[in-house]
């Protein structure tokens, strides 16, 4: 069966944090509270995009952008990514995460940021600036694409990454 990328909707709230659960769970890298970041930026209105992959109509996939800053530069930022678990591998993160990265570029909102997995964001464009930073994790990790100048300083997310 075929998956396709839409706009979230009204109602996909609960399927959303049931698969950001699902992806994260038991992951190394995962703080505990991902499934509840994507209602926290809707709550505060910070969900500048948020994106859901759907087989039929589950809801298999999601991705959300939010704004963000690097140093005095204003940009997006990706995350939480989540593939329910068994639907990964099939394409359906990048899809979404590509899908995302092309509305931010076409309605000018500038660059995308993002802590996450080089070897998988690479692939979709995304670079290491070590003149990017965040809060000490390993410079590898801090991610940016899109942005036609690299700005430098200390990437911060909605303060809604951080309740």
């Amino acid at each position: 069966m075929t998956w396709k990328i839409r706009q979230e909707a009204p109602g996909d709230e609960a399927a959303i944090a049931r698969v950001t659960a699902a992806a994260f769970d038991g992951q190394p890298y995962a703080d505990g509270d991902e499934a509840d970041l994507p209602a926290r930026l809707r709550d505060a209105g910070a969900l500048v995009l948020s994106l859901v992959a759907v087989q039929g109509k589950t809801i298999i996939g999601h991705v959300a952008l939010s704004p963000a800053r690097i140093g005095d530069s204003k940009c997006l930022g990706l995350g939480p990514v989540s593939v329910h678990p068994d639907m990964q591998g099939r394409g359906i993160g990048s899809a979404l995460v590509n899908h995302a990265v092309a509305v931010a570029s076409a309605y000018g909102r500038g660059g995308v940021a993002l802590t996450g997995d080089p070897a998988f964001y690479g692939r979709l464009g995304f670079v290491q600036d070590r003149g990017v930073t965040y809060r000490g994790v390993p410079s590898q990790f801090v991610q940016v694409a899109g942005f036609t100048e690299p700005p430098k300083g200390d990437l911060q997310f909605h303060a809604a990454f951080n309740e």
